[in-house]
């Protein structure tokens, strides 16, 4: 594999970590339990000025990128992404690709290189998604978690210690890839318009809201407003209100000694009857009977 690197002796204050290939066949890809993603190098690159890699070939792995802060460049499938603080890149496995540091105001990243059968399906559904850049506006749960994955690898390969990092990257994937804003200013515009929806109805569970309520409160019209809010939670904006005043009222049989009229009055139903087909059709048995079996 054709392999370009340029750098300086090494970046202060890095640090990185690559597997043995001998522990990563015979604990990692053949483990049932963590095979089907897995780690094979971590690192972290604070001001890594002068910092440029370019595989002519690809990587053996598929290789997230996060910049925390500073900026650089990544190309990959003939196409330039700049990575700006707080944004994130996927570069697929063997997909040949280059990346830099900026060289006025050089990144600082955290990086992990993973592979594996269900590895490899994500990083597709997010090329067919065009998503394999995406920005994180909250970063503060990833670097904790990359921070104890690292721990535990510098711990060693014990089998405990592959199992709890490993278990932990799909954490750290899904912090990333499910958790972040797209990259698009549409993208953070829907973000936003959706959360301060679902704020309203978690606020407002115990009233009847309409659908021309909740998109007032959203700012949008009402069929532009559903379209939005289908398209980020995959429920229109009533099922979703539907789905907490459930949530809560499972709540309310778990922890309370309630009749069901009330809790149904709790939830804004007024007729209890309503209120028990909607609770049996999302939970596949009466209020009555989630009930008995929590009790047990």
């Amino acid at each position: 594999m054709d392999e370009i690197i340029k750098k300086k002796e090494g970046f202060e204050g890095q640090k990185a970590i690559v597997i043995p290939r001998q522990i990563l066949n015979s604990r990692c890809a053949r483990n049932n339990i963590i095979g089907t993603m897995y780690i094979t190098d971590i690192g972290y690159y604070p001001r890594a000025q002068h910092h440029f890699r370019e595989r002519a070939g690809g990587a053996e792995q598929h290789i997230l990128i996060y910049c925390h802060d500073g900026k650089g460049k990544i190309c990959f499938h003939k196409r330039e992404y700049t990575l700006a603080a707080g944004e994130y890149c996927v570069i697929p496995i063997k997909a040949p690709h280059s990346y830099a540091a900026d060289p006025v105001n050089p990144w600082t990243i955290y990086w992990v290189h993973f592979k594996g059968g269900i590895a490899d399906y994500i990083v597709g559904e997010m090329i067919s998604q065009d998503r394999l850049k995406g920005f994180i506006r909250y970063d503060r749960q990833c670097i904790d978690l990359f921070n104890e994955i690292y721990d535990r690898l510098e711990s060693g390969y014990a089998s405990n210690a592959l199992l709890h990092a490993n278990m932990c990257l799909w954490n750290l994937i899904a912090s990333f890839l499910y958790n972040d804003d797209y990259g698009s200013q549409d993208a953070l515009t829907e973000k936003s318009v959706t959360d301060k929806a679902i704020d309203y109805m978690k606020c407002n569970v115990s009233k009847d809201l309409s659908l021309a309520e909740i998109a007032r409160e959203a700012r949008l019209s009402h069929s532009h407003f559903s379209f939005v809010f289908k398209r980020k939670t995959g429920f229109t904006p009533i099922q979703y209100f539907n789905h907490l005043k459930v949530q809560k009222a499972c709540q309310f049989l778990i922890f309370t000694s309630m009749r069901i009229k009330q809790i149904a009055l709790e939830v804004g139903i007024e007729d209890q009857y309503y209120f028990s087909r909607m609770f049996s059709k999302l939970m596949g048995m009466s209020p009555n009977q989630y009930r008995e079996l929590r009790a047990l």
